[in-house]
């Protein structure tokens, strides 16, 4: 019989390779661990994954089992993060970051902008200023990958400073010194209110009678809010003086609370646009409430390719 030489090999280097993996913490184990972190569920972590259940499950076990650890417990067919697993994910994202990063570094050596462009951005730069400027990106470099995050201002420059993200755009100042801020855009915030509040017909914001209102604001830690805390001190108010009956965690559920009611909001210009045109709601400007739409970097690292294009298009 004759042998089968290409057997042979397989046998001989492709085993130790395999035996060498499973000694090894790979990132494929962490991208399973977070996977099934995230969702508590083994099932829905494979589907995700585009993995087999055995897969996903083999893959958790050889992790615990290498380092002697329970990251989930089973309970029944369900599985719960145990402590350990719960403190394990934040350093596992911070892993996974890394080797993103590293693998874009590489990606980056090609003379065209491409890879994978990670962004952060606050809800109204999202929504309203951002999008037609990542069309125009994709149309000029169509090899770069976006990837959008959306939260408010704390978060985005949270996520550029840990590595989460490679570039922040938010609606004003940022607590993060380590961070590089660029002005790329001007906005302005407007007072909203229902169509038929007692206010909609005036030409001026009653600024001596903003205190004896009831209020819908945008969330601490949102641009917006800062922006509007500010602009009250310089009109001698402080945000104390104005306790908010709501505190809403995006634009839209602003518009809609004021909307129905007779509380009243502050919100970006661009943000009331439509609603007002639609007859929702009526705004009326607050002189001197201007903020800047920023970009954010961290000067630490790597500024690929990719970085360079989206940059160079927004302060152009």
């Amino acid at each position: 019989m004759v042998p089968d030489y290409q057997s042979i090999h397989r046998i001989i280097f492709v085993r130790p390779f395999d035996f060498a993996n499973m000694r090894r913490m790979t990132l494929e184990q962490l991208r399973i661990f977070l996977a099934v972190a995230e969702r508590q569920h083994v099932t829905r972590a494979a589907e995700a994954l585009n993995l087999t259940q055995s897969a996903v499950s083999a893959a958790i076990s050889a992790l615990e089992s290498r380092h002697g650890v329970r990251c989930f417990d089973r309970i029944g067919r369900r599985i719960a993060l145990t402590e350990t697993g719960a403190a394990f994910m934040a350093e596992a994202r911070a892993v996974l970051d890394r080797a993103e990063t590293a693998e874009m570094v590489l990606e980056d050596l090609a003379r065209e902008p491409r890879g994978r462009l990670r962004l952060h951005a606050s809800q109204t730069v999202a929504s309203y200023w951002l999008p037609p400027r990542l069309v125009a990106l994709r149309d000029l470099h169509p090899g770069i990958e976006l990837r959008l995050s959306v939260g408010n201002t704390a978060q985005a420059a949270d996520a550029v400073q840990e590595g989460a993200a490679d570039l922040g755009l938010v609606e004003g100042d940022v607590a993060h010194g380590g961070l590089s801020r660029q002005v790329v855009a001007r906005d302005r915030l407007v007072l909203v209110m229902a169509a038929d509040h007692p206010w909609a017909g005036l030409a001026a914001v009653p600024v001596a009678q903003l205190a004896a209102q009831g209020w819908v604001l945008r969330e601490p830690g949102s641009g917006t809010r800062a922006a509007f805390e500010s602009w009250l001190e310089g009109q001698g108010l402080s945000a104390a003086d104005l306790p908010p009956a709501l505190e809403l965690p995006s634009n839209e559920a602003v518009l809609g609370a004021v909307a129905a009611s007779r509380r009243l909001g502050v919100l970006s210009h661009r943000a009331v646009e439509t609603a007002e045109a639609a007859g929702r709601i009526r705004s009326l400007p607050l002189p001197g409430a201007e903020r800047p739409f920023s970009l954010l970097t961290d000067p630490r690292r790597h500024r690929t390719r990719a970085m360079q294009a989206l940059i160079g298009l927004l302060a152009g």
